[in-house]
């Protein structure tokens, strides 16, 4: 008989019996009601904040918007300048707010000009003629005769070496001819003597031929003795020192009472003929043939010489001729220009910028170049209508003549183009048209500000503040070191025309630049410190 059972299995660990299952079903769908109620009591409150939050960003819209619209003027630059992204004044407001305001911009007419076409270059100035005066005898150096740095002519005593050995010299030298002469007298007459007596047949034949013989030998001591003196008289001369050339003598290299040697190296002073002067330049070959007819032509071909920064023009010259081989290594060819330098403007050895004009285009339309912008049109300009409003004009651009280039476009002479104030500009803008110079502006001149309540021209107390050209929040948001932080501390001083603490986080040579600053210039300064700030914000490098 088999006596195993089957017993029942126990039931898995974690799976639930029926009857746990049976009190689960019901606890579960309680909870599930209770989330339904809760999430139906939140909706309302969900529903009103986000009516709220739609309403307070329309009401900020519009109350942005009339403030720039009404507004318009300094403070509303002055806050698009210095507002972050997103902010008031950030790029975002920027483009929604631009055609509502009045921009300053400054603008100048276009003109019909001629265009000079010039190949810009580096040159050196050389000087015509170099000379080295040395001292041509040895001598003690008694005299001179010069000024450092004038300018001396040809055959100008320049310094006096001790004469007087050379006197001595010269005075032993007319002893000797003097003697030889008469000797050479006496010979003569005793040559004349024997060609007598030689006729009378008293004397004989070779005897008259010694004498004539002597008679020729003194005559070539006194040759040689005539020489000697010669010589000596010339050593004399060279004891005054004399100039060799027209030019401008250098820095003396020998003192009084000095003895001097003619194989001096650096000699007594150096002449360099600076009247006129040269200059040389290399400009690329390619430019030969243009050069080349210019030098052929009647007109000579202009150069100018200017400083290294390119601002002030030193000279005018013309140019003189070209070297006879291009350098091969830098495919250049060099260039030489004389300049009349009559106001010694030039010196040897200095480097400038030179600026030779190759041809000049007549009558053409030109505008300022920095009313000249680029875009996705290409090139194009701002031009002011009578309405005070602004469209763009595309232009293909030319040659560039200094400040002035050339364009093609639908402009007229005379039209007003913009050259200040472009960043902010759209077609239709308004604008209204201030000074190009900042020091011709309205309130350039104003008197400084002597109390803290005292308001600017433009009638605000946030305008100019004492003599430091700036809002009390702008001397803050202005200091390279002090961020977008309100100046509130020094503003009392600022207004009071006293120096300000923001001032005292600059470095000391940018302390010293803004302390001798005009009233205005110190205005435009901070305004440019609160754009570049603008401009780190916008791309989000912060302060």
């Amino acid at each position: 008989m088999n006596t195993n059972k089957i017993l029942p299995r126990p039931p898995v660990s974690g799976a639930p019996s029926s009857s746990a299952a049976a009190r689960v079903a019901p606890e579960a769908a309680s909870r599930r009601q209770q989330r339904r109620r809760q999430q139906g009591r939140a909706t309302p409150w969900i529903v009103a904040i986000v009516v709220l939050a739609v309403a307070a960003g329309g009401w900020w819209w519009w109350k942005g918007r009339g403030a720039d619209g009404a507004a318009g003027g300094p403070a509303s630059a002055a806050s698009g300048a210095a507002g972050g992204p997103g902010g008031a004044g950030g790029p975002g407001a920027r483009g929604r707010f631009a055609a509502n305001r009045t921009q300053p911009v400054s603008v100048m007419p276009a003109r019909l000009q001629d265009i000079r076409h010039t190949a810009a270059a580096i040159g050196t100035i050389t000087a015509s003629n170099t000379a080295v005066v040395r001292a041509q005898v040895s001598g003690v150096l008694q005299q001179l005769h010069f000024k450092e740095g004038q300018q001396v002519k040809a055959g100008q005593t320049l310094a006096q070496i001790d004469p007087r050995a050379f006197m001595a010299a010269l005075g032993q030298a007319e002893g000797q001819l003097a003697r030889d002469k008469a000797t050479l007298d006496n010979g003569r007459v005793d040559l004349a003597r024997y060609k007598d007596l030689l006729a009378k047949d008293a004397i004989a034949s070779q005897q008259l031929d010694t004498q004539q013989a002597l008679v020729r030998q003194l005559e070539g001591t006194v040759k040689a003795d005539q020489a000697t003196v010669d010589s000596a008289r010339l050593q004399v001369t060279y004891t005054k020192v004399l100039a060799p050339i027209d030019g401008r003598v250098g820095l003396k290299q020998v003192d009084i009472g000095n003895v001097v040697q003619t194989g001096d190296a650096n000699g007594i002073v150096s002449i360099t003929q600076t009247r006129p002067i040269a200059l040389t330049f290399a400009v690329p070959s390619a430019l030969l043939p243009r050069v080349t007819a210019g030098l052929r032509g009647n007109t000579p071909m202009v150069v100018e010489a200017w400083s290294r920064d390119g601002k002030t023009r030193l000279a005018t010259g013309k140019l003189a001729t070209a070297d006879n081989a291009i350098d091969i290594t830098t495919d250049t060819i060099k260039l030489k220009a004389l300049f009349p330098n009559d106001d010694d403007a030039l010196f040897p050895n200095q480097s400038v910028s030179v600026k030779l004009q190759i041809s000049t285009e007549q009558n053409r339309l030109a505008v300022p170049a920095a009313a000249v912008q680029r875009g996705s049109q290409g090139f194009y300009v701002y031009v002011v209508n009578a309405d005070n409003t602004v469209n763009t004009r595309v232009v293909q651009t030319g040659a560039v003549d200094g400040d002035w280039m050339a364009v093609d476009g639908k402009i007229e002479p005379g039209e007003r183009v913009v050259i200040d104030g472009v960043d902010r500009l759209r077609e239709g803008a308004k604008v209204e048209v201030i000074a190009a110079d900042p020091k011709q502006r309205a309130g350039a001149n104003a008197a400084p500000r002597r109390g803290r309540g005292a308001s600017a021209p433009g009638g605000g107390a946030s305008g100019a503040s004492g003599a430091w050209g700036g809002d009390r929040a702008a001397s803050g948001a202005s200091a390279p070191h002090g961020g977008g932080r309100a100046a509130s501390g020094t503003a009392q001083n600022e207004a009071s025309g006293e120096r300000p603490a923001w001032l005292d986080r600059l470095p000391p040579d940018v302390q010293e630049k803004v302390m001798k600053m005009s009233p205005a210039e110190r205005e435009a300064w901070i305004a440019e410190r609160r754009a570049e700030r603008a401009k780190r914000q916008a791309a989000g490098g912060g302060n």
